[in-house]
C-alpha cells in the first residue's frame, strides 16, 4: 500500500479539519497520482473535502467508529480488520491512504511507499503524522528538485519501506 500526505517542517499534516497548505502544484500532484486508485481515508477527512462529496474517479473507502455513520458513493469500513479484509480486493499498488492523523499512525505498518509533499514552512498544526526521516525502517528513495507555488517552497519526495 502507499501513503500520501504534505507535510509541514514538523510534520505537521491538518488544523482545524483543514489542510496546512493550498498548494495548486501539489494539489494537482495529489490528484494525478491518486485518479483511478482506491483512496482510504477518516471520516473526518472526507467530511473536510469540499461538499463533503467524495473525491470523483476514484473508490473511496472511508475507516470509522461511528457504526452509525452514512456517506454516498462511498465504501464504509468500521474496524482496522474490516478494512483490510475489503483491501484484499484491490490491487496493493493501487491503494493510497490519505489522512487523516490516526489513519496514517494505524495504517502506516502496512505501506511500502509514502508519497511526501515535504513544505519548507513551519505551520500551527494541530494533527500530525510520523516523521519518515526518523524512521530506521524508512528511507528517502527519491526527492525532485525544490518547487514553488503559492508562495511556498516544497519537493516531492518518496520514501520506501526497507526490506533488509
Amino acid at each position: 500500500m502507499n501513503l500520501i500526505a504534505a507535510v509541514s517542517k514538523d510534520w505537521g499534516i491538518g488544523k482545524g479539519n483543514d489542510l496546512l497548505f493550498h498548494i495548486p502544484k501539489e494539489m494537482k500532484f495529489f490528484r494525478e497520482t491518486t485518479l483511478g486508485k482506491v483512496i482510504v481515508l477518516g471520516r473526518k477527512t472526507l467530511e473536510s473535502f469540499p461538499g463533503k462529496k467524495p473525491l470523483k474517479n476514484r473508490t473511496n473507502i472511508v475507516l470509522t467508529r461511528d457504526a452509525h455513520y452514512a456517506a454516498e458513493d462511498v465504501l464504509l469500513c468500521h474496524s482496522p480488520a474490516e478494512l483490510l479484509e475489503l483491501l484484499k480486493q484491490y490491487d496493493t499498488a493501487d491503494v493510497f491512504i490519505c489522512g487523516g492523523e490516526q489513519i496514517y499512525n494505524l495504517l502506516l505498518p502496512y505501506c511500502d511507499t509514502a508519497y511526501i509533499t515535504k513544505v519548507d514552512a513551519a505551520a500551527d498544526a494541530e494533527k500530525f503524522m510520523v516523521n519518515l526521516d526518523g524512521q530506521p525502517d524508512w528511507e528517502l528513495a527519491e526527492e525532485s528538485e525544490p518547487l514553488e507555488d503559492n508562495g511556498y517552497q516544497f519537493t516531492f519526495c518518496t520514501y520506501k519501506k526497507r526490506t533488509d
